[in-house]
């Protein structure tokens, strides 16, 4: 059968396309293989920084290098942003940006079996049009728009699988705006899987033994906030050969007996509904807007936190300085950050494990306004930061801002040692506070090393690496005696028992 390879880059939004994508060609048929021996190479790209579209063509250009005769598909970010330029590289058969990124699998498949690719119609001005490029010979055939109508990618059943801890991307786009972000030109405005497709997924995890379920999205915060009745109206799909009333009610069914009218709005609301619907022993939410942790999602984080929902919150901060925020068009202050620092701190307790992005070089950033940044971290409890310095986006309004107010390089360099210094003693001293203590985990699969060792890879429940003595299966949710931490900066543990037996988890009827 023919092969294919998934190169992902990116986040864990973009890693769920990729694994969306890879689901849908095993079910076809297709097997997974190394680059080298691939009949198609998919290059998953990111385009946040001018660094990821560096590694994203160095790949493609490894990539045709090893292997001549694979086709090579490019897409995601840079695929959206960029994609007449990735054409004209050698070696790329196709590229789909993230507006057309459904249609991938069936490209794909297409293009490993050497059979004609049937091209999408062209109704949208704003498309790339495939013809016009095949007529030059030079370009491979290109899938993007800014209308964004197929970037939902089907996916099979979510399943425990080479990922322990899949992601379930439920949220895409974004439409904050910020100076410095390229995501709305690349991924489009919020849209939000409906609840009745998260709820299928989840039952479905579920019954194939899933533990841990990652909620993933571009702006995960804002799911469910564009739904109302009037939408709902538009997007019901004409049920044919059906009375009237017989239509109404099959369109406003969801999967899993969901009356749209009645399902949630919000992400805490879908969170609550899948607790009572399901038997999912543990949900995580991937990284929130600090504005988007409202009074009902803290409020789960108290009722669930530890248990059911992992204590565990990434809230991007960017920086610490009131001025560099504005500039950015960030929609919080320093001091709202802090006071939702603080009510996660209430409500999960001091297990909590914080995290946050944080941006240096933001054009004319002062030295000042980086020590307002130092300080601010230094006096939340960060268990772990993201890091990266400021890269200029082209059409973004941050873009003229750094042709008229760069930030000189060593001053970046120096700032960036600074902040990683500070970061690496704080996750230290956060995850030395657990030694000698027990925490819940779920087992990894664990590298070769590690498995010569004899020794388990696991996650805690509130996002601690740990190394586990003995070899424990992968998927089992364990309890831990933390002993120590590793050089590697890891909790070093052994289990207390050798499987966590949740109590009063089940499905509920509503």
């Amino acid at each position: 059968m023919p092969g294919f390879h998934i190169e992902h880059f990116g986040c864990r939004a973009a890693r769920a396309d990729g694994e969306a994508v890879s689901g849908s060609l095993r079910v076809a048929g297709l097997c997974e293989r190394k680059p080298s021996v691939a009949d198609v190479v998919v290059v998953n790209t990111c385009s946040v920084t001018a660094e990821a579209d560096r590694a994203a063509r160095a790949f493609i250009r490894r990539a045709h290098r090893l292997n001549p005769e694979a086709r090579i598909v490019v897409t995601g970010c840079l695929a959206q942003r960029a994609p007449e330029e990735l054409a004209g590289m050698d070696g790329v058969a196709a590229v789909v940006g993230n507006s057309h990124m459904a249609l991938a699998p069936g490209i794909i498949l297409g293009l490993a079996e050497s059979a004609p690719i049937a091209f999408p119609a062209l109704v949208s001005p704003a498309l790339i049009s495939v013809e016009s490029l095949l007529s030059g010979g030079a370009r491979a055939p290109i899938w993007a728009d800014d209308r964004f109508a197929h970037s939902f990618p089907e996916r099979e059943q979510i399943a425990p699988g080479a990922q322990t801890r899949p992601n379930l991307k439920i949220q895409e786009g974004c439409g904050n705006r910020c100076t410095f972000c390229v995501i709305p030109q690349t991924r489009g405005s919020s849209r939000s899987l409906s609840a009745a497709a998260v709820l299928r997924q989840v039952e479905g995890f579920v019954a194939a033994g899933g533990k841990e379920l990652v909620f993933s999205g571009i702006n995960l915060g804002r799911w469910g906030r564009e739904f109302s009745t009037t939408a709902q109206e538009r997007s019901r799909v004409e049920v044919s050969g059906l009375p009237p009333l017989r239509q109404e009610n099959v369109a406003r069914m969801g999967h899993g007996g969901i009356l749209e009218d009645s399902a949630p709005r919000t992400l805490a609301g879908l969170v609550r509904q899948i607790f009572a619907r399901t038997a999912l022993a543990r949900l995580r939410l991937s990284s929130i807007e600090p504005m988007d942790w409202d009074a009902e999602l803290i409020g789960l984080m108290a009722e669930f936190g530890g248990g059911r929902l992992a204590r565990h919150a990434h809230l991007p901060l960017q920086s610490g300085s009131d001025a560099v925020l504005r500039r950015m068009h960030r929609r919080y202050r320093p001091w709202h950050y802090a006071e939702k620092v603080a009510a996660l701190n209430r409500a999960a307790g001091p297990e909590l494990t914080l995290g946050a992005d944080v941006m240096v070089g933001f054009p004319g950033e002062t030295d000042r306004e980086f020590e307002e940044t130092l300080e601010m971290v230094r006096a939340l409890p960060f268990g772990y930061l993201h890091l990266f310095p400021f890269s200029p986006r082209p059409a973004t309004m941050a873009w003229a801002l750094h042709a008229e107010h760069p930030v000189p390089a060593e001053a970046v360099e120096e700032r960036m040692a600074a902040l990683r210094a500070l970061a690496s003693e704080k996750s230290k001293a956060h995850r030395g506070r657990f030694v000698g203590g027990a925490l819940e985990a779920i087992t990894l699969r664990a590298p070769a090393e590690m498995k010569a060792r004899a020794r388990t890879a696991a996650l805690t429940e509130n996002f601690l690496p740990v190394e586990v003595k003995g070899s424990l299966a992968a998927n089992r949710l364990v309890r831990l005696r933390v002993n120590g931490l590793n050089a590697e900066g890891a909790l070093e543990a052994e289990a207390e028992r050798p499987e966590l037996v949740q109590q009063g988890v089940g499905a509920t009827s509503i």
